[in-house]
């Protein structure tokens, strides 16, 4: 069996104050002793010296085995929300520990429980799988923010016999808890240049209405009924639906503001009011989630790219940012919760024609961009003049292509997108997101290419959610 590791000390013994008071006492006899030659007196003054020194050796030198395991209930929670936290601490020793404390270290922000005492452990029973040797704590943590939080290690204070001298060891592992934004639930949904099917099958179909399909397969379990191939089936004897239309899914781009490269120029300084861009940079995570997580539950693939960095992927590092269900919704809001906060990167004169390379891949196959425009939501924090052009670029792709822009968003970035035809909407706060969304539904216009619109409404209510568990799938490599 593998040993643990023994215990990190936090901090070097200390006395407590019955052994701080008894090292007073004993200074006083001293001094006492030797101004009116004492023997006695000094004999209790050199105790009382030695009792503090003695325990502060012993607290040093006992140095307890723990196994600690942490569990969260649930262990991926929403903003603002609690989770539950089951602690289960074993004794390794074959020394009984008793008179400890314990207390869960969090990170700053969070509101961690007061120290207790930790039950007494007995010795370490390995024939039994449970015993006096293991106790249990729970206790509830609040989750205010968004983000990846690690909590632990345990720490554990211990003291001597007599309470002079303790001193505090760091006990197990940390373990992370993660904390998904906050997440709005849209009512009304925009109109897009995607059909149900698809964009790319779409086409295809009006250039051959009279093609059969030439892929099919068995019928699982799940498919909609509108996939089944008829032909086939009725050649084969058993129901076959179109592997083809999956192809097609309809396909929504959210560009995410991660960079501030307004504020965060490069030879510039950190703005004053750091507290606001802060909370301007987690509504727009906020903005993001509930677009994605609107859009997944209608049936559509999204993606998910940071604006100022159009070279990487996805919000997650190294992950693909196309999302689809099932599944998808879970894995999108958990990779939102891994996003970094706002930092600045170095910008180059050749961002813009990257920009532009990005809208020449935003059609699918080889249907030109004109034909196949894909919704675009772009969530401004506080762009610069080249995060503006950038979008400037992508406009030919999308249809509609709108912009929700904070409080920090420039006026000029504002005056380039309105003039590229970007539909412009103000979020200033969390309880308007839902607002905004239904205000730029209102002004949908639908194009003139004969599409239809992609999604349904059917998402009501007010209150804020998040997932419940992660799942296994959702994620497409793009």
């Amino acid at each position: 069996m593998r040993r643990p590791r023994p215990l990190r000390v936090a901090a070097w013994p200390r006395l407590t104050r019955r052994g701080g008071a008894l090292l007073m006492v004993g200074a006083a006899l001293l001094a006492v002793s030797l101004w009116f030659d004492l023997r006695d007196v000094m004999l209790l003054a050199f105790v009382g010296i030695a009792m503090p020194g003695v325990a502060a050796l012993f607290v040093t030198l006992r140095v307890p085995r723990l196994g600690v395991t942490r569990r969260f209930s649930p262990p991926v929670v929403a903003a603002g929300s609690s989770t539950g936290v089951a602690i289960a601490v074993r004794n390794r020793s074959r020394r009984t520990l008793d008179g400890a404390h314990w207390r869960d270290r969090v990170p700053e922000g969070l509101d961690a429980p007061a120290e207790a005492v930790l039950p007494a452990l007995g010795p370490y029973e390995g024939v039994l799988p449970s015993g006096d040797d293991t106790v249990h704590l729970e206790y509830r943590l609040r989750l205010p923010r968004r983000g990846v939080y690690g909590i632990g290690p345990m720490r554990i204070g211990v003291a001597d016999p007599f309470g002079l001298a303790r001193i505090d060891r760091d006990a197990g592992p940390r373990h992370e808890v993660v904390v998904t934004p906050r997440v709005t639930p849209l009512e009304r949904a925009l109109g897009s240049a995607a059909s149900v099917d698809g964009v790319l099958h779409g086409l295809q179909r009006r250039s051959h209405p009279n093609s059969d399909e030439l892929i099919a397969r068995e019928y699982r379990y799940g498919d909609p009924l509108r996939r089944v191939n008829w032909p086939a089936t009725a050649r084969r004897g058993e129901l076959m639906v179109r592997e083809e239309e999956q192809r097609g899914d309809p396909e929504v781009r959210i560009l995410l503001d991660t960079t501030l490269s307004g504020q965060f120029r490069t030879g510039g300084t950190r703005p004053e009011s750091a507290e606001r861009v802060h909370f301007g940079f987690e509504l727009g995570v906020e903005v993001a989630a509930s677009i994605g997580v609107h859009l997944l539950e209608r049936g559509f693939r999204v993606r998910c790219d940071p604006l100022g960095d159009p070279g990487r992927g996805g919000v997650g590092e190294g992950v693909p940012g196309a999302y689809r269900m099932p599944g998808g919704d879970h894995l999108l809001l958990e990779d939102l919760a891994r996003l970094d906060s706002p930092h600045r990167v170095d910008r180059d004169e050749g961002a813009a024609a990257r920009g532009g390379r990005i809208a020449e891949g935003t059609g699918r196959g080889e249907v030109r961009a004109r034909e196949a425009r894909m919704p675009g939501f772009a969530v401004l924090v506080d762009p610069d003049e080249q995060d503006a052009a950038t979008l400037v670029s992508l406009r030919t792709g999308f249809e509609p292509a709108v912009a929700f822009v904070g409080e920090g968003v420039a006026a000029r970035v504002v005056d380039a997108l309105e003039q590229a035809d970007w539909r412009v909407v103000r979020v200033r706060r969390a309880a308007a997101i839902g607002d905004a969304w239904a205000g730029a539904a209102q002004r949908d216009p639908m194009s003139g290419t004969g599409a239809t619109a992609a999604v349904s409404d059917g998402a009501s209510g007010s209150a804020r959610r998040g997932p419940s568990t992660p799942s296994a799938g959702g994620r497409d490599a793009s």
